[in-house]
């Protein structure tokens, strides 16, 4: 047997054993701000409104039964609102040669569509 020829079994590569610390996740430790999470991918921004937030908003509104299709109709209602809003608030913006949408922006968006917000300056 030549010396490059050692009788020693060989060496597997195994993958690391996980630890069983309270942060073994893909994040690592984390340090003080704790490990990375991950949320689900939205598939549109307005399902960030949920069912409860919803329903918390009908029981401010002093709504007491809520309709299961009722959820799916005001997110709808929502996103056609805020849109709105932006247009006009952009469209303020866009005319005073500004690039960053100013608070008084979207209080006279919000006044052009008859909602007069009072308490934000102005």
């Amino acid at each position: 047997m030549s010396s490059s020829q050692t009788n020693t079994p060989t060496q597997k590569t195994h993958a690391p054993i996980a630890s069983k610390g309270k942060f073994s996740g893909k994040g690592g430790k984390g340090g003080k701000a704790g490990p990375k999470r991950y949320g689900k991918d939205k598939k549109e921004p307005i399902l960030g409104c949920t069912k409860p937030a919803i329903r918390r908003l009908c029981r401010r509104g002093g709504i007491k039964r809520i309709d299961g299709l009722f959820y799916e109709e005001t997110r709808g209602v929502l996103k056609c609102f805020i849109d709105n809003l932006v247009l006009d608030a952009l469209a303020y913006t866009e005319h005073s040669r500004r690039k960053t949408v100013s608070v008084m922006d979207v209080l006279y968006a919000l006044k052009r569509q008859g909602r007069t917000l009072y308490g934000f300056g102005g």
